[in-house]
């Protein structure tokens, strides 16, 4: 990695410092997910934004908090997460849906304290986190590249069976399970055998 990913590595980490700290302060219930979770549970850093799973009842308080802290909020159309910029520009996403899916008070209860970014912060349970970034895999979105090394990275943390269970009706989701059979990833293969409920 160079010199100049070093950086945006640094200042994503500073605001992600900054940001759950302020979410941590206005008592929110949220979790943190994406690349940044990846990496608080041993993955490699593949960091580009901050991502936070929040319920959506706590959407107003958690931008509230940011707002105070100075960030820029954007209000996107689509209807599953709210935007929030620091002043360098770095973006995070407060997700509120995932895949048609409420994020529930359940969801951030399972999630796991963890120091990121020098900072204790809840980290979705890596099941969760594997099966947040599978569920929305569509025809338009399915990149099993970049999801590889993520994945790889955690998978003695995850409960295989239980991503089974919630991906099933997705085919990109059970195709990418069946290349991790395929790729050895997985010792033996994902089987269905728990409730499909999520989250």
């Amino acid at each position: 990695m160079g010199s100049h990913s070093h950086e945006v590595t640094d200042a994503i980490l500073e605001t992600l410092k900054r940001a759950g700290t302020g979410l941590k302060d206005a008592d929110v219930r949220f979790a943190l997910a994406g690349g940044c979770a990846a990496y608080a549970r041993g993955a490699a850093p593949s960091l580009h934004d901050v991502d936070f799973v929040l319920v959506r009842e706590d959407v107003d308080p958690a931008l509230e908090a940011l707002a105070r802290l100075g960030f820029r909020i954007v209000r996107p159309p689509e209807d599953w997460l709210v935007k929030a910029y620091d002043e360098q520009g770095h973006l995070v996403d407060l997700i509120f849906r995932v895949a048609d899916r409420e994020v529930t008070p359940d969801l951030i209860k399972r999630a796991e304290p963890l120091t990121a970014s020098a900072v204790i912060l809840p980290v979705l349970d890596a099941t969760d986190l594997v099966i947040s970034w599978l569920l929305p895999l569509s025809e338009h979105s399915c990149d099993y590249g970049s999801l590889l090394p993520q994945v790889r990275a955690l998978r003695e943390q995850v409960d295989w069976n239980r991503v089974a269970s919630v991906s099933a009706p997705s085919p990109y989701a059970s195709t990418f399970l069946t290349l991790l059979e395929r790729l050895g990833v997985l010792r033996e293969p994902a089987v269905a055998t728990t409730e499909p409920l999520w989250p």
